[in-house]
Parts: C-alpha cells; structure tokens; sequence
C-alpha cells in the first residue's frame, strides 16, 4: 500500500471560547445586510476549533489539516492565526495557542525536515514508500522551508498579541538553534546536507530530481528548500517568497534572543544570516521582466534560470507585505503583484465566474479561494478588498464554506470540500473588512 488515509471524521468540535463567541455575535450585527456572507463567516471563522482541533493530555494542540489525518505545521499556523488578536484576555484560547506552539516545538525538535506530523508515534504515513529518513512520528518529510517559518511565525504573533512568555523554555531555545542549524546546513545544500526525498510513483511534482538531491544550484547565500507550500517539489531550489519568509522569521528569532534569552552571541549569528539570505534574495531573485519591470521570481538556481509564475498557497508572491518582508506598496512588490494577476503568470485563470491564481499542484482552470483571500488581504484598495469578497461569497457552490480549487467557469466542480486554512484565510480577510467598515 503506497498511500494511507482515514475517513474524514472531524475531530470532537471544542466549546468556542468566549472572544470567538463575540466575534461571531459581532458579525450578526455588521452582516445582517448581507444573509449569505454571514453565514458563511458564521461557519468558516470556527472551523478550525469545531472540525480540526483537538486538546492532548500532555498540555499540547493537536491540529489537522481537515480532510487528511495529519498536521502540517504551515497549515496548523494559518489555521489558527485568524484567532491570535483575541487571545489577549482569553484563557481558553491561549491554552489552545499555546499548546499547539509546544506540539510544533516538539516536533522540529523530532525532525526539522518533515512538513506533517502524527499525532502520536503511530507510523502513519502519506506513502509508505518513500525514500528519506522517516520516523514514526512524520506523517510527511518533504522539507519545506516555510514550515520552520511559520513555527516561529505563530510563536512571535502570540508573544507580541499577548504578552506572555510562557512558551519560552529550554526546548524551544533548542527548537530555535536547530531551525538555525537547518538553515545554516541548507545555505549549502550540495555539500553539507544529507536530505534526500524520492517517491516512485510516476508523479514528478512528488520528488526530487537527481536521486532525491534536487537539481544543482549555485551558492547565494538563501536557503535550498526542496518542495514548495503546495508540498509540490521546486523547480529551482532557491524559493524567493520562501527565502523572504525566512529573513522575517530570522528577524523575529532575533526579538527572541535578544530580549527574551539575553544571548548576544545568538543574536549576532541569526543578523549574520538573515543579511546572507536578504542579499541573495536581492542580487539573485529579481528578474528584469520586458513588460513589468523588476519583479520579484518565484524561484532561481542562482545559476540565472528563473521560475516565473505564483502559486496560490502562502508564501508566495502575492502574499509577501502579508508575511511582512516589505509593505504593499513597494515598487518591485506592486511590479510583481501585476505579473501574477496577468497572463504572464501561467497559473492566472479567468473564467466566467472568476478570476484569480491557481496552482499546478491542481487543474488547469482552478483557481484558489486562497489566492482570492490573499488578494484581498494584501489589496490597497477597499474596491479590491470587496470584489475578492464578493468573489468568495458567489463561488461556494453554496455549500457554505472555501474549497482548496475551483473551477474558474463553474464553481460546483471544486477540490476539497473540507480544507480549514481556506475556511481561516477566508475568515481573516472578512473580519479585517469588518474591523476597518467596509462590511
């Protein structure tokens, strides 16, 4: 057997904490206008707690992705970040917060390569064929190097949205040097990593080219990183919004060394790198494109080839001011965003019923409801930020919640049907429209 999968059975849904309760009550009275967008708010801002969410015994949060029986850590992050802002004052929320930062603790500390995990040391695995280092506890080890990332992403949202420091021990000081460790190693992949992932089954976006090596790159200081978000494998392993996510997050390990650990000498090592990485990502990932100008690639080998394109899943290009590497209005930033939403991007459909960013790792002509989200979320325009909501709204199929793709001429042939960060990323666009009065 080469794939392995549980019926899709929620987990047992959580009481909702009370700041998720108000927010909810908050939307009765700012959408009643609008029935069906409250309703489907109404279901999506919850999702997370009540379909994938479950409280473990040891403190820790175990998170599914919905419709597979694992946890991603980029996927767990995005899942539960819409509700960070509200757990300043919510004892029930910071619970759940915070055991899910201790679970990803532990498990880079198991495997800092593995994309998704177990929730407990059952052997489970998405394909029990492939060939890497597995262990009992990854569901997946595709090295993603946005995983890492948003580990420290969650972890610095909670810190600064609550003030506390309770997750702030010795293990995840550990998790913190070997993250560093990784990203140090994988600056020169070729001859100091021992990383390899093939998988055998005919499908080449599932494995590394070159025996599970990846294609040769040239060193410029970034960091290699074998798969993209959507888990489909690089091109060229220099991942630009990759890259870019991982000088923020060395930005915020910095805020941890500094004035959480008082370790100057950790503090000098994460600048030392992220000033690697930053200039790689300026000297090696900006192309010069004949009708857009400078933009930003979606991937290089630092040998001049580039991929041009963006993806729907997040880190990519659309969604770089949202990681906060730079804000929306930078010049490259808005030549980049005009490239991906045209048909130089040849993953930008347009439809008769929508418009927006696909994948390759679905169709031709699935577009995402996640890319329709993170346009909004990154649009400078009210005018922007509700036609992607509008957009949503009519393209549910009217089953009440976001998919992963749909088609861009009908919206009832979708993949997905239960896909929470599309549910959270929706949500968080929503209530961001609601909080600045555009709803």
């Amino acid at each position: 057997m080469e794939q392995f999968r549980l019926p899709q059975i929620p987990m047992p849904p959580l009481e909702l904490p009370a700041a998720v309760q108000a927010v909810l009550e908050e939307a009765e009275h700012k959408l009643a206008h609008r029935p069906k967008l409250l309703q489907l708010f109404k279901n999506c801002f919850p999702n997370t707690l009540e379909t994938t969410t479950k409280l473990m015994d040891d403190g820790t949060t175990f998170v599914i992705t919905g419709d597979i029986p694992a946890s991603w850590l980029r996927d767990s992050v995005e899942q539960v970040i819409h509700y960070v802002p509200l757990a300043k004052d919510d004892a029930d929320l910071q619970r759940i917060i915070r055991g899910l930062i201790q679970r990803h603790i532990q498990y880079v500390l198991i495997d800092p390569y593995a994309n998704a995990f177990n929730e407990s040391a059952n052997d489970w695995h998405w394909n029990t064929t492939d060939e890497t280092k597995m262990s009992p506890w990854v569901w997946e080890r595709k090295f993603e190097i946005d995983s890492l990332c948003f580990v420290v992403r969650l972890a610095f949202t909670y810190w600064k949205e609550t003030g506390l420091t309770d997750i702030f021990d010795a293990s995840f000081k550990s998790a913190m040097l070997r993250i560093l460790d990784v990203f140090r190693i994988e600056q020169h992949h070729a001859d100091k990593s021992s990383y390899r992932f093939m998988r055998r089954n005919g499908i080449l976006h599932d494995s590394l080219r070159n025996e599970g090596k990846g294609m040769p790159v040239n060193y410029t200081g970034m960091i290699w990183s074998g798969f993209r978000s959507s888990d489909d494998a690089c091109d060229f392993h220099y991942n630009i919004p990759g890259n870019m996510f991982a000088v923020v997050a060395l930005r915020q390990m910095q805020e941890f060394a500094e004035w959480v650990f008082r370790d100057m000498a950790l503090l000098e090592e994460l600048q030392e790198l992220e000033l690697e990485v930053n200039r790689g990502i300026q000297l090696y990932g900006i192309y010069r494109h004949p009708q857009f100008g400078p933009i930003y690639a979606y991937e290089t080998d630092g040998f001049g080839n580039y991929c041009l394109m963006d993806d729907a899943g997040t880190p990519g290009l659309m969604s770089i001011p949202y990681l906060g590497y730079t804000t929306a209005d930078d010049p490259i930033y808005q030549n980049t965003r005009r490239f991906a939403l045209s048909k130089e991007n040849p993953f930008y459909y347009e439809g008769t019923a929508a418009k927006g960013i696909g994948s390759p790792h679905t169709p031709p002509d699935y577009i995402w409801h996640m890319a329709l989200s993170m346009q909004g979320l990154t649009a400078q325009s009210a005018e922007e930020k509700l036609e992607m909501i509008n957009m949503l709204e009519a393209t549910d199929a009217d089953t009440g919640y976001m998919h992963e793709g749909f088609h861009a001429d009908d919206p009832t042939v979708f993949t997905r049907k239960w896909f929470a960060w599309s549910n959270s990323l929706f949500s968080q666009l929503v209530y961001q429209a609601m909080k600045e009065g555009l709803l």
